[in-house]
């Protein structure tokens, strides 16, 4: 059949948030997510391009990359559908989970402690929000393997991979939230602390991180992305939100005004990160800024002027990334700048390649998963801040 794409769809289609997040939920499914191998029963696995390469069935199809930490983001994302109510939701995250053991040769753990705290936490979330989808040993074993990474010795913090010391916040951050939620709060907190006195730039912005030397000193990595900025929001408000100290509010506060001024454009919609890895980015920020709008403690200094920043960056980008969409077969495709129209992909240009440790986009970027994964997150996000729909049930009194 002939995909019928829409160039110019209609603005009033899907009007509520919710409509919208589960129209993006539905195109996931409908384009990317699909049996382990094509084959294996009761799994699932994210493809990470549509069209996908080669012919069903096609050894290239097959033999195809996969992208741990992509997988992870797609399991939150089907989090989210159930959250929102999709029936189907949770026996596809139960099932991806299978799949991505089974794909990782029967482990849960890698070389790369960024890709293992992005799953736990979003193993996490499925163990509070879906029945017996929160892999208890999965956990465990994540949750060992991530607080034993810590190097006092160097400093504190967590390195990006097991085989170099390449300090980020792209493993830190995710780490730290992790960790606070499975009840280690002390080592959340140090990680809080250790993003903020190590990794903060004279802009108030938050730095990719740093190489540390076997002489002790260090070699900076100064790259500025929207992911660094969301999830270290995120760990701030998990310190906060755990804690009521006040430092960690503080911090919150001054990134966020900071993130509203250069990391959105003037018309208020969040800037992206083009294709590959850089897909991910901004919808990374756009779950944390919906998680400050819905799960700020209450009475939070300041809270009602946060919340209501942190929920305007995200629907105002959300009504952008809507609008700019195209349509096939009546469901969304997203760009990888929410301010521009989206282009639709084929098959015949050249997809994303895996060069030193990263994910480099596909010629056409909206053919990536990581991108529709990222308009997936931003539409959720939406849907969660207009609905008021927290992802905690309690906090502590702030100080």
């Amino acid at each position: 059949m002939t995909d019928e794409v829409e160039s110019s769809p209609s603005p009033d289609a899907a009007a509520t948030p919710a409509a919208r997040a589960e129209a993006a939920i539905d195109a996931l499914r409908d384009r990317h997510l699909r049996r382990l191998g094509h084959v294996v029963p009761v799994t699932r696995i994210g493809v990470i391009t549509w069209p996908p390469p080669g012919r069903f069935g096609s050894k290239e199809r097959i033999t195809s990359s996969w992208h741990y930490w992509w997988q992870a983001h797609l399991l939150d994302i089907l989090v989210d559908a159930a959250r929102l109510g999709d029936v189907r939701a949770a026996g596809e995250a139960r099932a991806l989970t299978r799949g991505i053991r089974l794909r990782n040769f029967g482990r849960w753990t890698n070389q790369y402690y960024d890709d293992m705290a992005w799953l736990a936490l979003a193993l996490e979330r499925a163990s509070r929000h879906i029945a017996r989808g929160g892999r208890p040993r999965a956990q465990r074993k994540l949750t060992e393997v991530l607080y034993d990474a810590w190097t006092p010795e160097l400093g504190g913090g967590i390195p990006w991979r097991t085989s170099d010391h390449f300090f980020n916040v792209p493993a830190n951050g995710p780490a730290g939230i992790f960790l606070a939620r499975r009840g280690r709060i002390e080592r959340g907190v140090a990680t809080a602390d250790w993003i903020a006195e190590n990794l903060v730039l004279p802009s108030g912005l938050i730095a990719d991180g740093f190489w540390a030397n076997p002489d002790g000193s260090r070699r900076e990595e100064n790259n500025v992305y929207t992911y660094c900025q969301g999830v270290t929001l995120g760990l701030w408000l998990e310190a906060y939100r755990l804690t009521g100290e006040l430092r960690h509010l503080h911090r919150l506060e001054e990134l966020l005004d900071v993130v509203a001024r250069h990391e959105a454009r003037p018309d208020g919609v969040l800037s992206g990160h083009g294709g590959g890895d850089g897909g991910l980015f901004t919808g990374i920020l756009a779950r944390y800024l919906a998680l400050i709008a819905t799960d700020l403690p209450v009475g939070a200094p300041g809270e009602e002027r946060i919340r209501e920043t942190a929920a305007r960056l995200v629907v105002t980008s959300a009504e952008a990334a809507w609008s700019q969409r195209a349509e096939i077969d009546g469901l969304p495709l997203f760009g990888p700048d929410w301010s521009s129209p989206a282009v639709v992909p084929d098959a015949q240009s050249a997809g994303p390649e895996f060069i030193a440790g990263a994910v480099r986009s596909s010629q056409t970027p909206e053919r990536d998963l990581s991108v529709q994964l990222s308009g997936a997150m931003l539409m959720a996000a939406a849907a969660s801040v207009t609905l008021r729909l927290p992802e905690h049930t309690g906090s502590v009194a702030p100080e």
